[in-house]
């Protein structure tokens, strides 16, 4: 042989091989984790609640760790019912009014293009009887039409529809014993840590979580500034839904694009039902327009990036990275990722400038 192999490679090469079979049958098994990912995501989140509500204590009463899990996740629920319960109302008494009002709006939109568009000699009429009668056969106008539709999905596509559901029941679940048992698996996650590697990956580990802990308390600030904006914003338009749209707006921009979207075609359609002009209109282009350049050039670079110690570029930059390579998921993971990739090559920076090959 050209070169001998020590025992200690040898030993280094199998464990290398067995983790990266365990990564590969990690992959494999996607599906079935993606109830344990989001649980583990959201105990992540969770914790330090838990924890502080853990450390109240009064004489000498102590809040138990199971109470005090269990009344973190049931408020977290809670939570998300409450928004559910907000975006739904909103829905279901716009898109029926949006429906009947079709008619009258397409005809305004024919009294102001036709004039235009016959100028340039182009002749074009809106049916709106026609569209109107295709959107009613693919939007459901009521709760039985909705229901009816959930049961034929559920008649479809059974076993998606199964595995939905097994996906909501067990995240509760999961995160519940994820919580309650939070401290003891890390605790057996670092002792699985070889021993000459394990003080530098504690160090590295405690500056991501210190990095994506900075990056959710910007993130919250983000969220709700934007929120206040919102609502304060079409409420001095006029508008009557300014509070839900705008709560519902602020409180999802922490999915990149689509809480934007979302409330702007909640404020839309808000403004063709309620103003008989395009005032109504003109008023969300302005509001969500100077909402996105506030939250892209100032909000998100300073809370969240400066938090984080990302340049507001970098920031720029790795959304648009992140989202070029993954999708739409590397756009929602693209800061955190970035906070934990810049502790990965701050150290290799570190390792680099003392080598051999750079200081000879």
């Amino acid at each position: 042989m050209p070169f001998a192999i020590t025992a200690e490679q040898k030993q280094t090469a199998f464990w290398i091989a067995v983790w990266l079979a365990f990564l590969l049958l990690l992959v494999s098994l996607g599906p079935i984790l993606t109830p344990f990912l989001a649980a583990a995501i959201l105990a992540y989140v969770l914790n330090p609640g838990v924890d502080r509500l853990q450390r109240l204590h009064y004489r000498r009463f102590y809040v138990p760790r199971p109470l005090a899990v269990l009344v973190v996740v049931v408020l977290f629920f809670l939570a998300i019912t409450a928004l559910v319960l907000i975006v739904v109302p909103v829905l279901q008494k716009e898109i029926p009014l949006l429906q009947a009002q079709i008619p009258q709006f397409l005809s305004k939109a024919n009294e102001f293009l036709a004039p235009k568009l016959r100028d340039l000699g182009i002749r074009v009429r809106l049916d709106g009887t026609g569209i109107k009668r295709m959107l009613s056969q693919q939007m459901a106008t009521s709760g039985d039409e909705i229901w009816s539709t959930v049961l034929a999905s559920a008649r479809i596509g059974g076993t998606a529809v199964l595995g939905w559901l097994a996906t909501v029941v067990l995240i509760p679940v999961v995160l519940f014993y994820l919580l309650l048992d939070w401290h003891p698996m890390l605790a057996r996650i670092a002792g699985a840590v070889p021993r000459r590697w394990v003080g530098r990956t504690v160090g590295m580990a405690q500056e991501v979580d210190t990095l994506l802990a900075q990056y959710l308390r910007g993130q919250l600030l983000v969220m709700l500034v934007l929120a206040t904006y919102y609502s304060v914003a079409l409420a001095i338009a006029g508008f009557e839904v300014a509070l839900p749209v705008g709560i519902i707006t602020g409180l999802l921009v922490f999915i990149p694009y689509l809480g934007f979207g979302l409330g702007l075609m909640l404020a839309l359609i808000a403004a063709l039902l309620q103003f008989a002009d395009w005032s109504g209109v003109i008023a969300v282009a302005v509001i969500y327009g100077c909402g996105q350049v506030i939250e892209g050039f100032f909000l998100t670079p300073r809370l969240v990036g400066e938090r984080i110690g990302l340049n507001p570029l970098a920031v720029i930059f790795a959304l648009l990275a992140f989202g070029q390579l993954f999708g739409f998921v590397g756009v929602l993971l693209a800061l955190p990722a970035s906070a934990v990739l810049m502790v990965a090559f701050k150290h290799l920076r570190r390792h680099y400038l003392s080598s051999s090959f750079y200081n000879t």
